[in-house]
C-alpha cells in the first residue's frame, strides 16, 4: 500500500519486535480529541501488535516540566508531543536529544523522508513532524451580540461586539493578530514584529481590548469558556472547536481570518533511558490503521504530502483551502 510507511514514521515511535523483548516508555501529548485520536488508531494498535506498552499522559504544552525533569535528572518522560515554537527552545536549551532524521524509513515507493515531508517537519534535528494544525479564534452564537464577527478586527472591536475575549497566555499569535487587526499587512507583520516599535506596537493594541480579556493556559478550557459564559470569543486550536460543534453539538463558530498555523512534533526527552531504542526504533504503526486514521482520526493536516490523497472530502472540508496545497 503506497506511502503507508512514510505516513507512519511521521506518527508512530517505535518498531515492532518480539513480545519477549517488549519495552515500556512513557508518551505525552495534548489531550482532547487530539489525544484520544493519537490513543485509538496509534498507541493502542501499536502496543496490540508489538506487545510494547505505552504510558500515554496529557500536558499542557510549553517546556517547564521537560526542563524541570532534565534539569533535575529526573525523567519521567520519554517522548513528548510539542509545538514547533516550543521545540526551538527546548532543543537550543539542550532539553532533548538529537533525533537522527536519515534513520526515517522511506515510503513504500521508496521517497525518501526528505522528499516526502514538508520541509518544517524536519528542520529542526530534535524532532520529527507530526501534524500541522491552526490557531483561531470562535465565538458561541447562542452568546454573541452585534452580528457575526467574521475579522480579526472583530476580535479587537469591543463597542460592536461587547463582551469577554479569551486569549491563551503566550505572546505568540497575539502579538501577530494585534498588529493586523492595526492595520499591518499580513505579508508584513514577522518584519514589524521583529523590531522594538513594532513589538510595542503590538501591545499597544492589547491594551486596547485589556479590560475585556480572559487569559487562559490550556486549549481545554476554551469550549467550557464559550459554553459557560466566560467569554464570547476565544483564541482556539481549530480541533477544540470543531470537535464541540461535531460531538457535543455546541454552536459555536470558527474564524478563520488571520489563523496561524503550527506544527507538532514528536521529540525524545534528554536522558531518557529509552533514548538509543526510540531513535533505532522510529517507524510504524500497524499499516491499516495509519490509514484510518488519516481519514478520520483528528481536524489537522499530515506532514507527508502523499497522503493528503486519503483524507476524506468531509476531513479536506474542515480546513482553509491553503492547508491542501504541497
Amino acid at each position: 500500500m503506497k506511502h503507508l510507511k512514510r505516513f507512519g514514521a511521521a506518527l508512530a515511535l517505535c518498531t515492532a519486535m518480539s513480545p519477549a523483548m517488549a519495552e515500556q516508555f512513557t508518551a505525552v501529548s495534548f489531550g482532547g480529541a487530539y489525544g484520544a485520536a493519537q490513543q485509538k488508531h496509534m498507541l493502542d494498535p501499536f502496543m496490540e501488535k508489538t506487545g510494547h506498552k505505552i504510558l500515554f499522559e496529557n500536558y499542557s504544552g510549553g517546556i517547564a516540566e521537560l526542563k524541570a525533569q532534565v534539569e533535575s535528572g529526573n525523567i519521567l518522560w520519554d517522548v513528548v508531543d510539542v509545538e514547533v515554537i516550543d521545540l526551538e527552545r527546548a532543543c537550543s536549551e539542550g532539553l532533548l536529544e538529537v533525533f537522527p532524521h536519515d534513520t526515517l524509513p522511506p515510503g513504500d515507493d521508496g521517497v525518501a523522508a526528505k522528499d516526502d515531508f514538508i520541509p518544517q517537519a524536519l528542520a529542526n534535528e530534535c524532532g520529527v513532524g507530526n501534524i500541522i494544525w491552526t490557531i483561531l479564534y470562535a465565538y458561541n452564537q447562542d452568546t454573541i451580540k452585534g452580528g457575526n464577527p467574521n475579522s480579526i478586527n472583530d476580535f479587537f472591536n469591543t463597542q460592536q461586539f461587547p463582551g469577554k475575549r479569551a486569549l491563551r497566555k503566550r505572546p505568540q499569535v497575539n502579538l501577530e493578530w494585534a498588529l493586523i487587526a492595526d492595520g499591518v499587512p499580513k505579508d508584513e507583520v514577522y518584519d514589524v514584529l521583529s523590531t522594538d516599535e513594532g513589538q510595542a506596537r503590538a501591545f499597544a493594541k492589547l491594551d486596547t481590548i485589556k479590560n475585556d480579556l480572559v487569559w487562559f493556559d490550556s486549549w481545554s478550557q476554551v469550549p467550557q469558556l464559550l459554553n459557560d459564559g466566560g467569554a464570547i470569543m476565544a483564541q482556539s486550536a481549530n480541533g477544540r472547536i470543531f470537535d464541540a460543534i461535531q460531538k457535543d453539538n455546541k454552536p459555536f463558530e470558527m474564524v478563520w481570518d488571520a489563523h496561524v498555523y503550527d506544527l507538532d512534533v514528536w521529540a525524545i526527552v534528554r536522558g531518557s533511558k529509552k533514548k538509543q531504542w526510540l531513535k533505532s526504533s522510529f517507524v510504524s504503526p500497524p499499516a491499516p490503521s495509519r490509514k484510518v486514521a488519516c481519514r478520520t482520526w483528528h481536524t489537522a493536516r499530515p506532514v507527508s504530502l502523499h497522503t493528503l490523497t486519503w483524507m476524506t472530502p468531509f476531513c479536506r472540508n474542515c480546513h482553509p483551502p491553503t492547508w491542501m496545497k504541497a
